[in-house]
């Protein structure tokens, strides 16, 4: 089907509540739409669900997308069918009737997106329902899994090639937030992506503060309690190394008045999904987690993210830093990390039998101390790790360029930073070594970052807060899912007075403000809200 920009906007504002596509977004699914295969490299919180979710409305059959958790596809899934789009997932989760109704549905051609697990994939029974199917494109989540080059390499994605074989004819769509170029260029050549169209948004999240401190175990846990005093009532991550650690901490933070809660793959499972279901509707407000929790969860006010260990790799700082303002909003990225964590993971990576990938290991991890060691932008140092141009040498969003906040550092320390920087000479640029066939996006760095809601409006947000709390408990979902944080300052700043003024704010779509939209009305009057 051919789609105008008025049928992508029309559809974007109906289903998704926006007036306006985020950088690349709109290249994205007219690519998709004009059957290209793709490569997109997008930073998390870009909007990458968006642009394999969206062609699907406009092509006949069903969008195959492939997910690695179970978790991110019930939550994908969820949000859909609210926004009226129908789509399932197949996982062992789903019990057996539901499986064979959402078979039918695929029979039938009613189901738009069908979520599925790559282990999923090589099964036989699925692979003969597939080829029966209509299928318009496939849609490959978190691609870097694809590549032995990855800090995430799965095997099973390995044998996402033979995907051609199913429908040939269908597009094959790479999505990632975090590879470098050589894992960029394995992703292709595993996928057999053909012509790709290839889409790269900066590595440059310039509404994330980044920061790092090498300190001992009493002051690590010092500046873990001034960070969450900091960011108190806010959501936040901590992770943690080991389970003894995340429990301990968790622990320890709750007894010290900061609600915190415990997550890792040990868990019963049915203790974790609580875990984490809390922590989705800020109660508590802390999490304190292994890297077991995070890929996927859509979570777009996270304001702090911070590690108590050096994490393995660069990329895998980057995917768990970035859960940190997802919504545009300023948080902090802090990376508090010991002495100790180098002879620990050195222990590991000479456990590695695999001489190749031994190596690889190393020269990831000797780029993550470079980062947490670096005495010049932090933003530099990460964009420049993907392979990207920094615009600026001095980002005024770290640590390196005297951005620390007082809890972290005091004001004479962060004036001799900004003193001894002035003094050091700036590294050169790197060539940008991209293709010119690749399509980029570098957002300028804004001037002044998007500021919480004014004294005045500040009441209102409170009340629309607590009712959309209110609202989430009754309907047992997480409260981002009913309206973003970033639509509640909109509303407290406008002060709507009517359905009209109330759909003009961006994020109020059509089935939000016919569902929500009379309560949100009373609710910025200082009425009760009306109980359905």
């Amino acid at each position: 089907m051919v789609a105008s920009s008025a049928d992508l906007l029309e559809a974007l504002e109906r289903y998704w509540g926006s007036r306006a596509f985020r950088p690349l977004q709109q290249e994205i699914i007219e690519a998709v739409l004009a059957r290209r295969d793709a490569a997109v490299v997008m930073p998390t919180g870009g909007g990458k669900s968006l642009c394999y979710q969206m062609p699907a409305l406009f092509l006949d059959g069903t969008a195959l997308v492939v997910s690695p958790l179970i978790a991110l596809m019930r939550d994908q899934v969820e949000q859909l069918n609210r926004r009226g789009i129908r789509a399932a997932a197949l996982n062992s989760s789903v019990g057996w009737a539901e499986q064979q109704k959402i078979q039918q549905e695929l029979q039938a051609g009613t189901l738009k997106l069908l979520y599925l697990a790559p282990e999923r994939l090589l099964r036989e029974d699925t692979r003969e329902l597939l080829r029966q199917a209509r299928v318009c494109y496939f849609a490959i989540d978190e691609a870097h899994c694809i590549s032995e080059w990855g800090h995430e390499f799965r095997p099973e994605y390995r044998q996402l090639s033979g995907l051609r074989e199913l429908h040939p004819q269908a597009p094959i769509l790479a999505f990632t937030a975090s590879a470098t170029q050589r894992v960029r260029h394995d992703i292709l050549a595993q996928l057999q992506l053909r012509d790709p169209a290839k889409f790269i948004r900066s590595f440059e999240r310039a509404n994330l503060r980044y920061l790092a401190r090498l300190a001992g175990p009493e002051e690590q846990w010092r500046l873990l309690e001034a960070a969450l005093g900091a960011h108190r009532g806010s959501s936040v991550i901590v992770y943690a190394a080991t389970v003894v650690q995340v429990e301990e901490t968790a622990s320890k933070l709750s007894k010290r008045g900061f609600p915190a809660v415990a997550y890792h793959a040990q868990m019963e499972p049915a203790r974790r999904r609580a875990a984490q279901e809390g922590w989705m509707n800020t109660d508590p407000s802390v999490l304190v987690g292994t890297v077991a929790f995070g890929m996927g969860i859509d979570k777009p006010d996270v304001r702090a993210v911070i590690h108590l260990t050096l994490p393995k790799s660069i990329e895998q700082y980057y995917q768990e830093a970035g859960r940190a303002g997802r919504d545009g909003d300023p948080s902090d990225c802090l990376l508090l990390w010991q002495q100790r964590d180098v002879g620990v993971i050195a222990f590991f990576l000479k456990q590695i039998t695999d001489d190749q990938e031994r190596i690889r290991a190393w020269r990831r991890f000797n780029d993550m101390r470079h980062y947490a060691e670096a005495a010049h932008c932090r933003h530099v140092v990460i964009s420049r790790h993907f392979g990207e141009r920094a615009k600026s040498q001095i980002c005024q969003m770290c640590d390196a360029c005297g951005a620390a906040p007082d809890w972290l550092a005091a004001r004479e320390e962060r004036a001799a930073t900004v003193r001894e920087r002035s003094r050091r000479p700036e590294p050169p640029p790197e060539p940008d070594q991209q293709q010119a066939a690749i399509v980029r996006e570098r957002s300028p760095r804004p001037e002044r970052i998007r500021q919480e809601p004014t004294a005045a409006d500040e009441p209102v947000f409170v009340r629309l807060r607590a009712w959309r709390l209110e609202i989430a408990r009754r309907e047992k979902i997480a409260p981002f899912m009913i309206l973003h944080d970033s639509v509640l300052r909109s509303i407290a700043a406008v002060r709507p007075d009517s359905s009209e003024s109330l759909s003009q704010i961006s994020g109020i779509g059509p089935a939000k403000l016919a569902k929500y939209g009379e309560e949100v009305l009373q609710v910025v009057a200082g009425k009760e809200a009306i109980s359905h």
